[in-house]
């Protein structure tokens, strides 16, 4: 008979747990003062620079892709009428987040598990705490509140330009009617369609700097244990964005009712 810390899964319960409690930690310290608005805003200027190029480019490919493939769709049963506010509604509510959340993830992610795991075998976090100094608070609430900020932003812009994006495609490439493209979205989109796209982005956020941050606090050991933190923290927050993705969606379909209804 297998001890209760030694049950298929426990490694990974345990890890889940002190992840949700470095969650919480960051919550509460982000109303501690001092704030350290100096990192604060070092970290947001280095998750920008990291992120900006990369989430730009991507955004144009991608809300093309969504604009053509939806397009495409609209004009085989008939309904082109509405291709702007499918294409402009499935950019928006799903792949600006996402997009922005990969991005945010890959990028500012890696980077922040990257610096807080080489701190850590430098046993700069070790000597931080001897002298009564919180790691949480002086670093890890910087760069997660940076990473949330960074991705409402970007969010804002990946909106934008695969918006403009999708309607350049449709128009010019699909021979689309610009009346009717901004017509249907302004008849179907509504307001909460924006809110949930920005809350999405924010919680993402948060994740995202939340994970990198854990693994970057608890490195294996030496630089090969940070190289896989690294990983692992991408890949993880990837697995944990899509599922709390179709959770957020699922919410917000069943409370928000569609416009028109």
């Amino acid at each position: 008979m297998s001890s209760p810390t030694t049950f298929p899964g426990a490694g990974a319960l345990r890890e889940t747990g002190r992840m949700f409690a470095l969650g919480v930690d960051v919550t509460r310290n982000a109303f501690r003062r001092p704030f350290q608005l100096r990192e604060f805003i070092q970290q947001c200027w280095f998750v920008v620079s990291v992120t900006v190029l990369p989430t730009a480019l991507v955004s144009i490919p991608f809300g093309a892709v969504i604009a053509l493939q939806i397009g495409s769709l609209t004009r085989q049963i008939g309904a082109q009428s509405f291709t702007g506010a499918a294409s402009v509604l499935a950019i928006i509510q799903q792949a600006s987040p996402i997009v922005t959340a990969l991005l945010i993830a890959g990028a500012g992610g890696s980077a922040i598990c990257a610096d807080l795991g080489s701190r850590k075998i430098r046993e700069e976090i070790d000597a931080m705490e001897v002298l009564g100094v919180s790691p949480v608070q002086r670093l890890v609430v910087p760069r997660v509140l940076a990473a949330m900020l960074v991705s409402v932003l970007l969010n804002g812009m990946v909106s934008v330009v695969g918006v403009m994006g999708g309607y350049f495609f449709n128009v010019i490439l699909q021979d689309g009617t610009p009346g009717a493209y901004l017509a249907s979205f302004s008849a179907l989109a509504q307001l909460p369609d924006l809110w949930i796209s920005e809350i999405k982005a924010l919680i993402f956020g948060f994740i995202a700097g939340i994970v990198a941050a854990y693994r970057g606090l608890n490195p294996a050991g030496g630089p090969k244990g940070v190289g896989d933190a690294v990983n692992q923290a991408v890949v993880i927050t990837f697995l944990l964005l899509f599922f709390v993705n179709f959770v957020l969606t699922t919410i917000y379909l069943q409370v928000v009712p569609a416009k028109g209804s």
